[in-house]
């Protein structure tokens, strides 16, 4: 006869770890249209405006959601950890893909984009205090094979190291930062507040950044443009936040993190939906093989979560 102290002590974390897997799912799906809507945003608009601007107006939101939940002021410590947040989310990732998709594809992008569940696992480590065990880190290389390996064999990598390359390659390394201490934060402030904290915190900066670039450069765009342009700030910048950071919270920021392996095939769909990119069978066959390691992932033992 089980010991039923101990089921019930199981439960709540498998519980936990299953919502967890499911928010982050939920931000996954928001995220893999971030970069086609990037694409189509910065052809017409200047990428600075796109990366700022998106943030003042997802601020106006979270200062509203704020105000309408009566949430408590972070404290002092918690500032500093927002920053790092601030850092990551609201100006690196934005800033640094739009000045690359200016240039590349959104496939080119997504290319280097799928290193990021990896660089998260390890600012997982460094940030959130969290341990992977080996065979964790295997199933994660295994994923990062599969999707680079259906890009390369799509032609997606082409010619050498660019300055676009070099711009996601920064984007992924601060976005990876972003995450981790964001979804470490979340455990204390909850998903919703660590993004709208943060997007207050950046506010004064991201403001006079969108002005300065507006008066050189005042934006003007078609409808396809605002459209790609409001999805970032109302789903990319906010929405999908409030379910990323908190399954990264619930479900252990190296663990869920990984669910990010499947954007990469995700984001191509989407521009072959938004930009007319072709799509063959073999994304088919990658995701399959990128789902299997994102499965493997759930299952290893250790402190991951």
């Amino acid at each position: 006869m089980k010991d039923e102290s101990s089921v019930t002590a199981v439960r709540p974390v498998t519980a936990d770890r299953l919502t967890g897997l499911a928010l982050g799912a939920l931000g996954v799906l928001a995220f893999s249209m971030s970069l086609p809507a990037t694409r189509v945003a910065v052809q017409h608009l200047d990428p600075w405006f796109v990366a700022f601007g998106r943030a003042v107006g997802a601020a106006l939101l979270a200062w509203a959601y704020l105000g309408f939940t009566r949430a408590p002021r972070p404290t002092r410590s918690q500032w500093r950890r927002l920053s790092v947040v601030a850092l990551g989310v609201v100006v690196g990732f934005p800033l640094f893909t739009s000045l690359a998709l200016t240039t590349q594809p959104s496939a080119h992008g997504a290319v280097v984009i799928a290193v990021l569940p990896a660089v998260t696992a390890v600012f997982a480590v460094l940030r959130a205090g969290e341990r992977p065990p080996p065979l964790f880190w295997a199933a994660v290389g295994g994923g990062l094979v599969a999707v680079l390996g259906f890009l390369a064999a799509g032609g997606a990598v082409r010619g050498a190291l660019t300055a676009a390359d070099l711009f996601l390659l920064v984007a992924v390394v601060l976005c990876g930062l972003g995450y981790a201490e964001g979804g470490a934060l979340a455990r204390e402030l909850g998903g919703a507040r660590t993004i709208c904290w943060a997007l207050l915190l950046s506010l004064p900066a991201t403001v006079a950044v969108t002005l300065a670039v507006s008066v050189v450069r005042p934006p003007r765009a078609d409808a396809l443009t605002w459209s790609a342009f409001g999805y970032l700030t109302v789903v990319s910048m906010f929405l999908g936040f409030f379910a990323w950071y908190a399954g990264l919270a619930r479900g252990g920021v190296a663990r869920v993190g990984q669910v990010q392996l499947a954007q990469p095939v995700l984001t191509l769909l989407w521009s072959a939906v938004l930009l007319g990119e072709t799509v063959g069978a073999a994304s088919v066959m990658a995701a399959l093989g990128v789902l299997a390691c994102v499965v493997l992932t759930q299952y290893q033992r250790g402190r991951v979560g």
